[in-house]
């Protein structure tokens, strides 16, 4: 899978219909044949696949993965944890963001402009684990000087479901 890194000076509206409908179906479900995405896009194989070869290259598709069932697999014990740090210079958020990556559990990390420095999305079995993750892992990066914790209660809209 290539990294997550946006496609620079790229947008949306540069891709034709054709493109489009391929970034589109795949979002939708990325297990689709390319016999069947061409059929959908109107076009033939071969130039189908010339296509997504070209929206991988090029940035426009990241990758393919397996949507999990989070509650089957223990996983639906969300929280957000804001993060301020001590230090918001260019270093200091360049140690911070190399060390969270790191973090299993963190699904999805915010640099934000408010009153704290970044958003964590943390999923983990349950309460205790999340103590661990936010005392031992969370706590621990560079440059934090405090977190503060909102416990999810329940999941109304997830894009990834």
């Amino acid at each position: 899978m290539k990294d997550d890194t946006p496609v620079t000076g790229a947008h949306r509206s540069d891709l034709d219909r054709f493109d489009a409908a391929i970034v589109d179906l795949l979002a939708q479900d990325g297990r689709m044949t390319v016999t069947d995405l061409a059929a959908r896009i109107g076009l033939s194989k071969t130039p189908t696949q010339v296509r997504l070869k070209r929206l991988i290259d090029d940035g426009y598709i990241l990758g393919f993965r397996a949507v999990t069932n989070r509650a089957k697999l223990g996983l639906d014990h969300v929280a957000f944890t804001e993060v301020k740090l001590s230090d918001t210079r260019e270093a200091a958020l360049r140690d911070f963001n190399a060390a969270v990556r790191r973090i299993p559990e963190v699904e999805e990390c915010h640099l934000i402009a408010s009153s704290f420095d970044y958003l964590l999305k943390v999923r983990t079995t349950d309460i205790r684990r999340y103590r661990y993750v936010l005392g031992e892992k969370i706590s621990s990066l560079p440059h934090v000087a405090s977190t503060s914790t909102f416990v999810a209660m329940e999941t109304i809209l997830d894009q990834d479901r």
